[in-house]
């Protein structure tokens, strides 16, 4: 009945993991993020699917929804760019909620009362009932079925916030995961391999061809003779629209202002500790101390192997004597004084037994059993031991963890491997200890069986103060970035740049609306907004990110549509100058070249290829010439045999051919047709699997989050 006692306890706080694992399978998520809190506007969506209006309370929500659930799991509410990430993943859920369900009700995909029943009923892992540890018969390993159908009992009485919540929590996700089930069923069905195809493809890869020749590289013809214009670009972008589209960005260059510490300030703190050295070796009250002095490492009072020391130089710290103080040294951000507690032996494993008697579920962390029920069975259970009673016999009944079938036996397991409260026993405590061990899971009777391989030892107590900039160091940086930035043009931060040695980075790729950081900047999302209300050429006020002030420039704007010529270039360049040059090389050729025109024209041999019955139809490349499709798609053209081929634009060159003649090889035993044919199969269904880009290419999707966040 847990499930339900915690939506009764937590109402609208709802887990929504178990949809975004339903759709991981088939949502490919973008890469870009979007962040920030600032409401602006009138519209109160924050977008929309195929005219379909997310609303901003239900994107909200949502967003509050999976914030909770995280802070749960982690024991901290997010913020920063872990809330611009869950506003992303947010996004990418639903929108890809909105164009499946789209699709899925055109097909009449649903979930029907019937199968939810059963689904709840069923002992299957995708029922969210036997996640529940309450849930499930402990003998069997199955859904108690009682406890089901009175869990369902009391969840059609609910209303409000818990009805909300049991469709979030239980309902959702099912009618999601189901409707997915049906649909990609449905792909995975349409699937066919016609005999007819099948005797085709069985045909096409037994013919093989043998050809002449002559092939005119593009290389012949020097890059520099041939030019690629503006216009050309243009041109070949309109005629290859789909390869050449392109969303609204930016691209920025900044400037950066180190907050970092300086030099001073390091000195500062390296000082301070200095002077604390020779207290902190007097100090009787060492735990005192560390506290009084603001340590940012607190004190540990216990001993722990060498190993366990979280600590750079811990091995030239356990060489000094017992009271000494060893330091200043740097470790990460802080400088840091040690000084030796002492040393005792501990093993390196131990071996133990318990049975636990759970308080909190260990996988969900909620509640299973009183604290004081708990306690009151686990005092009983200790008694009876400590009596005579079968320590074993007594795990496989009461303890709740998988070692019950080993009578509660652990076997050995190394310093740290458990939890604080149980390793510190285990470990400390000589062989034949027993006693209760309360930990965050429950109450432990807990018996120490055996320890091998004694180890030193220790206890350090540390004094770490963390490197901080000063204000004068702050104040400094932040003129130097209120200098640069009354630069307003991009020309003239570039000389401000030049002139005062300072580095200008150069984002990599293009920014988009809703990303939220830019290069190594993780929490960029105020100057990615700004640069998209900025023009080509402005320069930004400084932005506080992360360890620096940062300076922008806006390089250039991109708008939604065709990439102009100078962004296309890159991508174009080289197949334009191809086709310019298979022009030149195809007007000196003629009309209609025989082999050895083609062959005197440019000073070439008449080759052959095919002989070792390599050129099939669905061969990849021609030895000793390449992958060149479109040649080997002519070798298998009858017509070819009598005369030359045209004049063909290939891959690497110019080819004229001649087909010398087409055989057929012997056909394929037919367990070996059979498993080709199983082949192709499995191929086709593998083509399904991107079925979700495929809707999502078909959707119109207008994200308007930049507006608000």
């Amino acid at each position: 009945m847990q499930i339900i006692q915690s939506i009764r306890d937590r109402g609208a706080a709802i887990t929504v993991a178990v949809i975004v694992l339903c759709l991981i399978g088939f949502v490919l998520m973008d890469s870009q993020q979007g962040g920030g809190s600032l409401f602006t506007g009138s519209s109160t969506n924050v977008g929309k699917v195929n005219g379909e209006a997310i609303e901003m309370a239900a994107f909200n929500k949502r967003v509050n929804q999976a914030e909770e659930q995280e802070a749960q799991r982690s024991g901290q509410r997010p913020s920063g760019t872990r809330v611009n990430q869950i506003r992303e993943q947010v996004w990418n859920t639903i929108t890809a909620e909105k164009i499946f369900y789209e699709e899925a009700e055109k097909l009449g995909i649903t979930l029907t009362p019937k199968e939810l029943s059963a689904i709840l009923m069923s002992s299957d892992q995708s029922n969210p009932f036997m996640q529940e540890q309450g849930m499930v018969d402990p003998t069997t390993g199955k859904l108690d079925i009682a406890k089901a159908q009175e869990a369902m009992r009391n969840i059609k009485k609910f209303t409000g916030e818990q009805k909300e919540a049991v469709n979030t929590q239980i309902i959702d996700p099912l009618k999601l995961s189901t409707a997915v089930a049906k649909y990609s069923g449905l792909l995975n069905a349409s699937a066919y391999y016609p005999t007819w195809m099948q005797e085709k493809d069985n045909a096409d890869a037994k013919n093989f061809a043998t050809i002449s020749y002559v092939a005119v590289p593009y290389t012949d013809i020097s890059d520099s003779t041939v030019k690629v214009t503006d216009a050309d670009v243009n041109d070949y972008v309109k005629r290859n629209a789909n390869l050449f589209k392109q969303e609204e960005g930016r691209t920025i260059s900044y400037v950066t202002f180190s907050q970092l510490p300086s030099a001073a300030d390091s000195a500062k703190v390296k000082n301070e500790l200095e002077a604390l050295k020779a207290s902190f070796a007097t100090d009787s009250n060492t735990q005192a101390f560390v506290a009084r002095n603001a340590s940012v490492i607190e004190y540990n009072d216990v001993f722990l192997p060498k190993s366990r020391i979280q600590s750079t130089q811990v091995d030239t710290i356990v060489k000094n004597s017992f009271g000494s103080v060893y330091g200043p040294y740097i470790d990460g951000e802080n400088y840091v004084i040690a000084k030796v507690i002492g040393s005792k032996p501990l093993p390196d494993s131990v071996k133990a037994r318990h049975i636990l008697i759970p308080v909190n579920d260990p996988q969900t962390g909620k509640p299973v059993n009183a604290d004081s029920t708990a306690k009151k069975l686990a005092d009983s259970i200790f008694t009876a031991i400590k009596g005579g009673a079968d320590f074993a016999a007594l795990a496989a009944q009461y303890s709740s963890d998988g070692s019950k079938d080993k009578g509660g036996d652990l076997g050995y397991f190394g310093y740290g491997q458990m939890v604080p409260e149980f390793n510190d026993f285990s470990f400390s405590k000589p062989i034949g200890s027993r006693d209760i061990v309360q930990t965050q899971f429950g109450y432990h009777i807990l018996e120490v069986m055996a320890q091998k391989d004694m180890k030193p030892a220790y206890k350090i107590a540390f004094v770490a103060k963390t490197i901080v900039p000063s204000d004068a160091t702050i104040n400094a940086a932040s003129l130097q970035a209120t200098k640069a930035s009354a630069e307003k043009n991009a020309a003239a931060l570039s000389k401000y740049a030049s002139a005062n040695g300072l580095k200008i980075v150069q984002s990599q790729g293009i920014a988009k609306e809703n990303d939220f950081s830019l290069g190594a900047m993780q929490d960029a999302r105020q100057l990615v907004r700004w640069a998209f209300e900025a023009d080509k050429g402005d320069v930004s006020e400084p932005f506080n990110i992360g360890n620096d002030f940062v300076v922008a420039m806006v390089d250039n704007v991109y708008k939604e549509g065709l990439q102009d010529a100078a962004t296309a270039r890159s991508g174009a360049e080289a197949i334009i100058r191809k086709e310019k040059k298979a022009a030149i090389i195809k007007a000196k050729l003629g009309a209609n070249p025989t082999l050895e025109s083609a062959a005197a024209a440019y000073g070439k041999q008449i080759m052959q290829a095919g002989a070792d019955s390599s050129i099939t139809f669905n061969a990849q490349l021609i030895n000793g010439v390449g992958m060149e499709q479109k040649v080997i798609g002519a070798a298998f053209n009858k017509d070819y045999q009598a005369k030359p081929s045209p004049v063909i634009e290939g891959t690497t060159g110019v080819f004229v051919m001649k087909v010398n003649s087409i055989g057929t090889k012997p056909a394929d035993a037919p367990e070996v047709i059979a498993q080709q044919a199983t082949g192709k199969m499995g191929t086709l269904r593998s083509q399904t699997n991107n079925w979700f880009e495929g809707l999502k290419k078909q959707s119109v999707i207008k994200d308007n989050r930049s507006k608000f966040f």
